[in-house]
């Protein structure tokens, strides 16, 4: 199998701890390095980020036109600050090369149809980051709903609350003081909890409500909000995502990233599931679902593992290999979700309607 080579543009901390070490297997004492897509080179901004990918063997690209014009580099993992995802992966795509972006895909819809147009007149994948649907929890607990362990289910809250902001260093970085990057609570986490609404019920979001959490940090975004979403077939659920939710040491933190699932006949839960974990044995949270009914408790905790990153990887390199392009789509509707619960919060908690127009 002929590896599909990548370079990383924007090598912060997401893309050396989760993409390289994880995803492109480069932590040797973790993981090894998958068969199907290899991490060749990497390039940012600052220019001390060199160091870091030094010590993983890839090589480093003073600019990410240099990187573009390796031919060597089949596809681009665009990790980049969200507001230059659009001019980022635009160049990538007009230099012939297929992208996977961390989410959201761009900051906003306009940007997001013209990278899907250009995409498929150059028969390139284009994919965005939303690996939580990858995590074997959330498709165990999908495989659970779709046989009706809990009987027809009513209702789903999805959750991602936690403290970040409160440090000076975190309420400078844009994800607390850049509004115009959409990376906020609602941005950031609360995109990863609409995506897998619709992932573990296999049907789309129509419509949000959306109100923002009262500020108690002092951050340019958000603080947090609370969304009523509504799905094709009427069912509801809502998502609460924040930056001002202390939640006392890790275990705390981490245990609360889930979500509750409520059926006529009983309720699951997911605890860390809605992270970046796996479900490796080092990770510092054992993840876990729990399905509770009138006749039984029942705890699963599964014994094989796989690694998300790696398999959002391999995803789009296979896309490649077998020329069967990713079309954006998924991040495309992620964005729109996202875009429509600000909306919404601007209309003090209005019903607003996640339109699918395509390019």
């Amino acid at each position: 199998m002929e590896p599909m080579n990548y370079g990383i543009v924007g090598f912060g901390g997401i893309a050396e701890n989760r993409i390289a070490k994880e995803g492109f297997g480069l932590d040797r004492r973790r993981f090894t390095a998958p068969l199907g897509h290899h991490l060749l080179g990497a390039s940012d901004v600052n220019p001390e980020r060199e160091q870091a990918a030094a010590a993983l063997g890839v090589k480093w690209y003073h600019t990410y036109e240099q990187l573009l014009e390796d031919s060597r580099i089949h596809a681009v993992y665009v990790a980049t600050s969200n507001s230059t995802h659009y001019e980022t992966a635009r160049s990538a795509l007009l230099a012939d090369k297929h992208v996977i972006i961390e989410k959201p895909m761009t900051t906003s819809a306009e940007q997001a149809r013209d990278l899907m147009k250009i995409a498929g007149e150059r028969s390139l994948s284009l994919s965005v980051n939303l690996m939580m649907s990858k995590n074997v929890y959330n498709r165990k607990a999908r495989e659970l709903i779709e046989k009706q362990v809990l009987g027809p289910v009513s209702y789903a809250a999805m959750h991602m609350e936690f403290l970040f902001g409160a440090d000076p260093q975190e309420a400078h970085s844009w994800r607390c003081s850049s509004p115009e990057d959409i990376g906020g609570p609602v941005g950031d986490v609360g995109g990863h909890c609409l995506d897998m609404a619709e992932f573990l019920f296999q049907q789309r979001i129509t419509s949000v409500r959306c109100v923002y959490y009262p500020e108690t940090l002092s951050i340019s975004v958000e603080n947090g909000a609370f969304i009523q979403y509504t799905m094709e077939d009427g069912t509801e659920g809502c998502v609460r995502s924040a930056f001002n939710q202390p939640r006392g040491g890790l275990l705390g933190t981490l245990s609360n990233l889930g979500y509750e699932i409520y059926g006529e006949s009983g309720v699951m839960r997911g605890y860390g599931t809605l992270f970046q974990l796996s479900g490796h044995k080092d990770e510092p949270f054992r993840i876990r679902l729990e399905t509770e009914t009138p006749e039984h408790f029942h705890t699963y905790y599964l014994s094989e593992p796989k690694n998300i990153y790696q398999a959002q990887l391999r995803e789009h390199a296979d896309s490649i290999r077998n020329n069967t392009p990713i079309d954006g789509s998924q991040g495309y509707r992620n964005l729109l979700q996202v875009l429509a619960c600000h909306a919404s919060a601007r209309k003090g908690g209005k019903e607003v309607a996640v339109t699918d127009e395509r390019p």
